[in-house]
C-alpha cells in the first residue's frame, strides 16, 4: 500500500510535434515527463492567476502607465537571465 497521498493518473491526446518537444524538455531537464508536465501544468496555472491579478488591480486602480511596463518588463528580462531550471531526480 503507497504511503501518502498517491498521485492521480491523467490521461491525455497531445500533437506529435509537442509531444517530442515535451520529450526533449524533460530530458534536458533531467526529470520525468510527469515531472515535466506537472512543473508546466504549474507555471501555466500560475501565469494565469497572475494574469487575473493584474487585470482585478487594473479594474480597480486603472491601467499600468507606459513608464510602469517599461520597469516590468526590464525586471522580467533581468529574472529570467538570472534563473535556472530546477532539476529533480526522475
Amino acid at each position: 500500500m503507497p504511503r501518502g497521498k498517491p498521485s492521480p493518473k491523467l490521461a491525455i491526446t497531445i500533437d506529435p510535434t509537442i509531444h517530442e518537444k515535451v520529450l526533449a524538455a524533460a530530458t534536458r531537464e533531467g526529470v520525468s515527463i510527469s515531472a515535466w508536465m506537472t512543473g508546466a501544468a504549474r507555471e501555466a496555472l500560475q501565469r494565469r492567476a497572475g494574469l487575473a491579478a493584474i487585470a482585478e488591480w487594473e479594474k480597480e486602480q486603472g491601467p499600468f502607465s507606459a513608464k510602469e511596463m517599461t520597469k516590468a518588463r526590464r525586471i522580467v528580462r533581468a529574472q529570467l537571465r538570472t534563473a535556472r531550471p530546477v532539476r529533480r531526480p526522475a
